[in-house]
């Protein structure tokens, strides 16, 4: 499979290391300020760039036909345009907000959790995210996803950053440290006890490993995909 990487920072390399690991070539790989005049080498484009440049990238992209795998976060709002876009032009796309596989398994751990404490309304729910200080966007694109997947047990319509309790809405405290992979906990408290369950990554690998399987995923297929598809849960 001959890769185009679009974005390569920290991120890029890591896809890049384990790409050629698994047998696959990397054709281009576009920096901030490259021409992506060598994408259409590629049988597939991973992007993982900014919130600021993802829609201009993916507008771009889409038209070409070439897969797309974005695990660029911070543009939920314009998924249906991007959708619509994808079915226009007859194109095929990956988008996550999380590519690791443990992330997606504690996507549904989360769900299910929430199913079975929406009885007990006394626990109070919260959610905390820690990045690192590069990260642009708040709260994380994966602290959003847990979000909407407790939402409606818990009985949440909105989210609001922070750590107070507000009626209808779950706090979502978004700490930056530096050099953090990415952790997230999601709490249900009272005055008693203390349920958490927690996913820390501890290296990129997972984000990486996760955005190549997607890609593999991809090939050949047609329409707009998360995760859950690509793994089935």
């Amino acid at each position: 499979m001959k890769i185009a990487l679009l974005g390569y920072g920290k991120m890029g390399k890591a896809i890049e290391r384990i790409a050629l690991e698994r047998g696959h070539h990397v054709v281009t790989r576009v920096g901030r300020n490259d021409s992506m005049e060598d994408i259409t080498k590629a049988d597939v484009i991973i992007e993982f760039t900014s919130p600021e440049s993802v829609m201009g990238n993916l507008t771009y992209l889409i038209p070409t036909q070439i897969p797309i795998v974005c695990g660029t976060t911070g543009w939920n709002q314009h998924i249906p345009e991007i959708t619509k876009l994808v079915s226009q032009h007859q194109s095929s796309m990956v988008y996550a907000s999380n590519f690791s596989l443990g992330v997606n398994i504690f996507f549904e751990l989360n769900k299910k959790l929430a199913q079975m404490m929406s009885p007990f309304k006394e626990y109070d729910v919260k959610m905390k995210e820690i990045h690192h200080t590069e990260k642009k966007d708040a709260p994380s694109g994966t602290a959003i996803t847990l979000f909407e997947g407790l939402s409606e047990s818990a009985g949440k319509e909105n989210w609001h950053l922070g750590h107070r309790l507000k009626e209808n809405s779950l706090p979502i405290e978004a700490v930056r440290e530096n050099d953090v992979k990415g952790t997230h906990v999601v709490s249900y408290q009272n005055e008693i006890d203390r349920i958490e369950i927690i996913h820390t990554a501890q290296t990129r690998d997972g984000f990486a490993i996760g955005s190549i399987i997607a890609a593999e995923w991809l090939i050949n297929k047609k329409g707009i995909y998360t995760m859950k598809d690509v793994l089935g849960l």
